[in-house]
């Protein structure tokens, strides 16, 4: 199979672009049904697809796999996450090397979350500390990848205050980031003035929103927690009203996203990146609901 086309020469054709997030699966059940996702969704035209690394060694052999099914049985254009957690230097640019003699030219470059059990960040022997020296390792390797990095609309959860964070974002972006992909948030009041923020800062890569259909109120609960995004009262008090009825659930969720990625497009948004946790049918939902 050919190499990927690099998403920065996508950016290149001044039109919105839009992407899905995959998950690896942990067992072979999960993988059957992945595939039977990707199938469902490849009947849209995306231009790109991102696949996560785990935590710790979690499923890290996994995204490899997944990886290549996209790519190669899907024909579609697949940026693998890669993150410090657990690698050294040396296994950081093994792994950089296989992806590269794969066809694979687009990274997402993280540092990534702590394994699970594990409280804080620990930097591997003879490891990266902070996502910036990933990007840096990567593009001093193959000068044609295309890195793309973390941003946080409502800052990290672990950054000391904003700028702080805003700090961190640009040191990326300086390393040779070519685009941000944000962090899921529901209020776009919030991606707007991000997006404010970074251009003051000097960040003038494009900058696209991710953003996660709900499907259920416990599980969105759960996820917002961990990554610091607010749920909107009105949002909340509707997924409240609905709870216990999945289906009424999934309707609220589909709608308030596709609100969303109406409004960040009329604003200029480059694209929109969905987090559909290897579920077709929000996918799906959004793409017809945006066709003209």
């Amino acid at each position: 199979m050919p190499a990927n086309p690099s998403i920065s020469s996508l950016f290149e054709l001044k039109r919105p672009l839009r992407s899905l997030e995959f998950f690896p699966p942990k067992d072979d059940a999960g993988l059957a049904a992945l595939r039977q996702t990707a199938a469902a969704v490849s009947k849209i035209s995306w231009d790109f697809v991102s696949v996560t690394y785990g935590a710790g060694g979690s499923t890290r052999e996994r995204t490899a796999q997944v990886s290549q099914i996209l790519k190669d049985e899907c024909g579609m254009t697949v940026m693998p996450h890669l993150t410090c957690v657990g690698h050294s230097r040396a296994e950081l640019a093994a792994v950089a090397d296989t992806l590269h003699a794969e066809g694979f030219r687009n990274i997402m470059a993280l540092r990534g979350d702590p394994p699970k059990g594990a409280v804080e960040f620990e930097v591997a022997r003879d490891g990266l500390h902070h996502a910036n020296e990933l990007v840096t390792l990567l593009r001093e390797r193959h000068a044609d990848f295309c890195l793309g990095v973390a941003g946080y609309p409502e800052k990290h959860p672990e950054a000391r205050d904003f700028r702080t964070d805003l700090d961190n974002l640009k040191r990326k972006v300086d390393a040779g980031a070519a685009f941000i992909t944000t962090q899921l948030f529901f209020d776009n009041l919030r991606y707007h003035r991000f997006v404010e923020h970074c251009r003051s800062a000097g960040i003038q890569v494009p900058i696209v929103p991710g953003i996660m259909p709900v499907l259920s109120l416990k599980q969105i609960q759960r996820i917002t927690s961990l990554c610091g995004a607010a749920l909107p009262a009105t949002l909340a008090r509707r997924l409240e009203l609905a709870e216990g009825n999945p289906d009424v659930v999934e309707i609220i969720g589909i709608d308030w996203a596709l609100t969303q990625i109406r409004d960040l497009l009329a604003h200029g948004a480059p694209g929109y990146h969905l987090y559909i946790l290897n579920r077709a049918k929000g996918a799906l939902a959004l793409a017809a609901g945006l066709t003209d």
